[in-house]
C-alpha cells in the first residue's frame, strides 16, 4: 500500500503546476450542470485570498467562473478549469443564463433607450399610446433627473462582426392586449474605453463603401426569357456606369440553381456559380460569363427547384469582406425544396438560410414570377419568399409579377437594380447622371431599398468608427421598437459553448431519431424517446417516466424568455396534435439541426468573451433558433 501511495504522490508532483491546479466551478443551486459565472463591477481587485494584501485590478465587466464563496468572498478564474483568486462578493453581479442582447440594424425603427429602473418602461409598454410615452421619455435623455439613462449608438453595433458584451441579467415578458408582446430586459454593459461620439456625416467614412448585387437565378426550362432580361438588365447598368467614378464601388454576381441532379443531357447541375463580385477586375468582367448562361433543355421532375441551395453558395461561396452594401435578388418562377424534402441538397429550410443570410449581413430580396403554369405553387412560394426576404423596418423584399410578364419583369428588375445603384452612388457621393428617377409604380421598391441601403450603410458606419454598446452599468430596456411593436430593436441570443453547441445538436439528432422511428405509429415516441435517452444517460432511471420533450435537453435551455415548440410537450400534447403537426415538427428540428452544424462550421463566427485566442470559445445563437 505504501508503494501505490509513494507512486502517486510522485506521479502527482510530476504533473505539470496547470494540471494540479485543475478545479470545476461551483454548479447553480438546483442545476445539474450549469455552472456558476458573475459579472465583474468597475473597481473590483482581485487577492490571493480573502482580505490578503497586494490586490490586483481586474477590467471591469469581465466575466468569471466561480469556485468557492467564503465570508462574504467568492473565488473566481476566467478559465472554467483554474482559479486564479478571490474577489468581494458586492464587487460582482451574478449571471445565471448566458443570455445577451445584440442591437438589430436601427434603420427604420426608433433608436432603443434604457431607463434606470424598469417601471418607467413597463407603464410606457401599457401606455393607451406607448410610442408616444416612449418619445416623452427619450426626450428626456441628459437632463436632470432623467430615468434615461443611455441611447443607442446611431451607427449600427453589428455583435456578428464585431462582437460586444450586453449581458441580460434578468427578462420578463410583457403581455399586452391588441399588441405583440415585449421582453423587459434588465442588461449591464460598460465600454472599455470611452470615445466621443463620431461624426457620422463625414464623407471620408464611407469613401470605401462598395456594394455588390448577386443574382440568384433559376435556370430551368422555363426561364429562358427571364434570363435574358437579367443579363440586359446588368449590361444596361454596366453600360451606364462605363465612364463613371462610382463604377469602382459596385460589382454584380450571378449564381445558377435548378432542381434535382437528372440523368438527363439538358439539365446538368444543381448550383453554378456564373461570376463572382471581384473587385479586383472591372465591373466590365462579368459580361462575357453571364452572357453564358442559359435555360435548361430538359424539365426536371418536381416543380419546386432547390433554390436554398443557389442561396446558400451565393452565402458562402463568394468573398463578400469588401462590400458594405451586400444583396441578393433571387429570380424563380417556383417555390423552393422544402427542408425535408430527400432531393434538398443543404436540408435547410426557410427560416435557417435566412439566418445564414443575417449572420453575413445580406439582404435577400425575390423576383417570383406567377406564370400561369405555376398557379398551384404560387400561393406556397409567395409564403416561402415573404418569409425569406423579411429585413427589418423594410418588411419583405419580395416582389411577385403578375402572370410572370417578361415586359413586367424586365422593369421589376431594372427598378430593382437601379434603386440599388441610385442608393450606393448617394452613400458614397459620387450621383450618376441617366438613372431614371423613380416611377410611381415603383415607389415602395425605392422605399424598400433606402430602408435597406440605410442599414448597409450604418452597418458600415459602426465598422468604420468602431461604435460600442452605450456606456451603461446596470439598466433595462425593451426589446420591441416602440413605434413598430413587430420590429424587434434588441435580439436577445443564448450563448452556447462548442461542448453546449454539440450537446444540443446531438440531442436534437435523438429526438429526430426517436420521430423517426415512430412515424408508422406515432403513440410509440415517448416511448422511443425514453429508450434512446435512457440508453446514454449516466442516470437512465429519471428518464424512464419522462414527461416532457424538455426533460433531455440541456439546463441551458431552461427558464429562457422564448415560446419552444418541443420544450413542453407532452405526450397527451403530441397525440393531440395530428400526423400532419407532428411531421411539420420533426422537418422543423431537423433544419435546425442543420443550422446548428452551420453554426460549428463557422469558426470567423465564435467569440471568447475576454478577447484572448486561447480563451473559451462561444456562438451567439437566436433565441429564435432554439428548439
Amino acid at each position: 500500500m505504501m508503494r501505490i501511495l509513494l507512486a502517486l504522490l510522485l506521479l502527482f508532483a510530476a504533473l505539470p503546476a496547470e494540471a494540479q491546479q485543475r478545479r470545476t466551478p461551483l454548479l447553480i443551486e438546483g442545476a445539474q450542470t450549469l455552472t456558476q459565472r458573475v459579472i465583474v463591477r468597475p473597481g473590483a481587485t482581485l487577492h490571493p485570498r480573502p482580505d490578503a494584501a497586494s490586490p490586483r485590478a481586474i477590467p471591469g465587466f469581465s466575466v468569471l467562473h466561480v469556485y468557492a464563496r467564503e465570508g462574504g468572498w467568492i473565488e473566481v478564474g476566467r478559465e472554467p478549469t483554474r482559479a486564479e483568486g478571490w474577489v468581494r462578493e458586492a464587487q460582482t453581479i451574478p449571471w445565471r443564463h448566458t443570455m445577451v442582447a445584440a442591437f438589430t440594424n436601427p434603420a427604420g425603427r426608433e433608436r432603443a433607450f434604457f431607463t434606470a429602473s424598469p417601471e418607467p418602461l413597463r407603464a410606457a409598454l401599457l401606455a393607451r399610446n406607448p410610442a408616444e410615452e416612449a418619445a416623452r421619455l427619450r426626450a428626456t435623455a441628459g437632463q436632470p433627473g432623467s430615468p434615461v439613462t443611455a441611447l443607442e449608438p446611431e451607427a449600427f453595433v453589428d455583435i456578428s462582426r464585431n462582437f460586444y458584451l450586453l449581458p441580460i441579467l434578468s427578462a420578463e415578458v410583457v403581455e399586452r392586449p391588441g399588441l405583440p408582446s415585449a421582453r423587459l430586459l434588465e442588461v449591464a454593459s460598460a465600454p472599455a474605453e470611452r470615445r466621443a461620439a463620431p461624426d457620422l456625416a463625414d464623407p471620408a467614412l464611407l469613401r470605401d463603401f462598395r456594394g455588390a448585387i448577386v443574382f440568384v437565378v433559376d435556370t430551368t426550362i422555363s426561364m429562358q426569357p427571364y434570363i435574358e432580361r437579367t443579363q440586359a438588365a446588368i449590361r444596361a447598368i454596366v453600360a451606364r456606369l462605363s465612364d463613371t467614378v462610382v463604377r469602382e464601388n459596385i460589382r454584380f454576381g450571378m449564381v445558377a440553381f435548378r432542381g434535382a441532379p437528372e440523368t438527363r443531357p439538358g439539365v446538368d447541375y444543381i448550383t453554378r456559380i456564373i461570376a463572382r463580385p471581384d473587385l479586383s477586375r472591372p465591373i466590365e468582367a462579368i459580361l462575357p460569363a453571364i452572357e453564358e448562361v442559359r435555360a435548361a433543355t430538359a424539365s426536371t421532375d418536381d416543380f419546386n427547384e432547390d433554390a436554398i441551395a443557389g442561396l446558400r453558395v451565393a452565402l458562402d461561396s463568394l468573398d463578400w469582406t469588401g462590400f458594405g452594401f451586400r444583396t441578393v435578388i433571387l429570380v424563380t418562377d417556383a417555390g423552393a425544396l422544402p427542408a425535408d424534402d430527400p432531393k434538398s441538397q443543404t436540408r435547410l429550410g426557410i427560416p435557417e438560410i435566412r439566418a445564414l443570410a443575417e449572420s453575413r449581413g445580406v439582404a435577400l430580396f425575390a423576383i417570383h414570377l406567377l406564370t400561369p403554369e405555376g398557379r398551384r405553387n404560387h400561393a406556397f412560394a409567395r409564403g416561402q419568399y415573404t418569409e425569406l426576404t423579411r429585413f427589418g423596418a423594410a418588411g419583405s423584399l419580395y416582389f411577385p409579377v403578375p402572370e410572370g410578364s417578361a415586359d413586367a419583369f424586365g422593369r421589376t428588375v431594372e427598378s430593382l437594380t437601379e434603386a440599388l445603384l441610385r442608393q450606393i452612388a448617394r452613400a458614397v457621393g459620387r450621383p450618376v447622371g441617366g438613372v431614371a428617377p423613380p416611377a410611381s409604380q415603383q415607389q415602395q421598391i425605392e422605399r424598400q431599398v433606402e430602408l435597406v441601403a440605410t442599414a448597409m450603410r450604418l452597418a458600415h458606419l459602426g465598422r468604420a468608427t468602431e461604435a460600442t454598446a452605450p456606456d451603461i452599468v446596470r439598466s433595462f430596456a425593451v426589446d420591441r421598437d416602440w413605434r413598430d411593436p413587430t420590429v424587434n430593436a434588441l435580439d436577445v441570443r443564448l450563448l452556447l459553448t462548442r461542448n453546449q453547441l454539440s450537446d444540443l445538436a446531438l440531442t436534437v439528432q435523438r429526438v429526430l431519431d426517436a420521430g423517426l422511428a415512430g412515424r408508422t405509429d406515432p403513440a410509440t415516441f415517448f416511448a422511443q424517446l425514453r429508450a434512446v435517452f435512457a440508453a446514454t444517460a449516466r442516470d437512465p432511471a429519471r428518464l424512464a417516466n419522462l414527461r416532457r420533450v424538455g426533460e433531455v435537453m440541456g439546463e441551458y435551455l431552461q427558464g429562457l424568455p422564448y415560446r419552444s415548440a418541443i420544450l413542453d410537450l407532452t405526450e397527451a400534447d403530441w397525440m393531440a396534435m395530428g400526423a400532419a403537426a407532428q411531421r411539420e415538427l420533426i422537418n422543423g428540428l431537423e433544419a435546425k439541426l442543420r443550422l446548428y452544424q452551420e453554426y460549428a462550421a463557422r469558426t470567423d463566427l465564435w467569440v471568447t468573451l475576454d478577447g484572448r485566442s486561447g480563451g473559451e470559445a462561444f456562438f451567439p445563437v437566436p433565441l429564435d433558433a432554439l428548439p
